[in-house]
């Protein structure tokens, strides 16, 4: 089992190494490793102070607007046409939840990249595990 670790996944391996560049700098040694899909996933871990935490988000969350632009701007067929986003489910598996790029903008516009990532976990979780049954109820 693998220790717990803050997962970002990245397109360009140009915006990769900048944020790995920005971790190292912060004291913060990570892992790299291949997503399932397509790019890189930038593994951190999950120990890390609220400033530094928050710090590594508004870089990442700088670097997927780059990112995004640099898909808009490519037309080329090969350019990605999803967000995945890496989520470990409740039995321990990870699998990797695509998004259609025009949703995956919309949640950048609204939420941080590590509210995204529990918003897309709980749903996994969700689906793993459906509740049948009203959703209102006492537990």
């Amino acid at each position: 089992m693998r220790a717990m670790a803050t997962e970002f996944i990245f397109f360009d391996a140009g915006l990769r190494d900048r944020f790995i560049q920005f971790a190292a700098a912060r004291g913060i040694v990570g892992g790299v490793r291949a997503d399932a899909i397509e790019g890189d996933v930038v593994e951190l871990p999950d120990e890390l102070g609220d400033e530094v935490a928050a710090a590594l988000e508004i870089e990442y969350e700088s670097l997927m607007d780059e990112q995004m632009a640099l898909v808009e701007a490519n037309e080329d067929a090969d350019a990605p046409d999803v967000l995945g986003v890496d989520v470990t489910l409740p039995d321990g598996s990870a699998c990797t939840v695509r998004l259609p790029p025009a949703l995956a903008r919309r949640l950048f516009d609204v939420f941080a990249p590590a509210e995204i990532h529990e918003l897309v976990g709980a749903i996994a979780a969700s689906v793993a595990n459906p509740t049948t049954g009203p959703l209102c109820r006492k537990i």
